[in-house]
């Protein structure tokens, strides 16, 4: 990668008595170019126009009021467990909606778009950790190691999937 490249021990690093520390100020300043490169790329404007167009969607909020309603649902049969009257129909409806949702264009096109970035930044920070060292541990980008996309439930698309 071209940023990895232009980095120098000279430039990150300045000579303070016997050691070296690192020069916080020039690694903020690479970090930020590092961002502004990723956010000026194609593959970034991609995942934008198709979040744009998922939350001006029409159906993908009648289908996010739907989800809320029986997600809400399901949750109150869930406290009783699966033994509730009406948990596998709650459990059903909820897994209908999400079917649903993920049928929609605009939602595959932007779940595939967030991936390309979520990829895009795992391979950044792990060319970053790995320049520092080939032992170092690098947080992993495997689905079911946390929470999605973004830790705010089981897929964290930002299209009301997982509300």
């Amino acid at each position: 990668m071209a940023v990895a490249e232009q980095w120098t021990t000279a430039s990150t690093l300045q000579a303070h008595g016997d050691g070296s520390t690192i020069d916080m100020a020039s690694l903020l300043l690479s970090a930020y170019e590092i961002g502004d490169w990723i956010n000026d790329s194609a593959e970034v404007a991609e995942y934008l126009y198709w979040k744009s167009e998922v939350s001006q969607n029409e159906e993908v909020k009648s289908l996010q009021r739907q989800f809320s309603k029986a997600k809400e649902l399901f949750e109150e049969c869930q406290r009783f467990g699966r033994f509730h009257p009406s948990y596998n129909e709650a459990k059903d409806k909820v897994k209908l909606i999400e079917k649903q949702m993920a049928e929609l264009e605009c939602v595959t096109r932007f779940k595939e778009s967030e991936q390309v970035v979520d990829e895009m930044l795992y391979e950044v920070s792990r060319m970053i950790a790995e320049s520092v060292s080939e032992n170092i541990k690098v947080p992993s980008n495997e689905k079911g190691s946390g929470g999605g996309c973004g830790s705010g439930g089981s897929c964290g698309c930002g299209s009301g999937g997982c509300g």
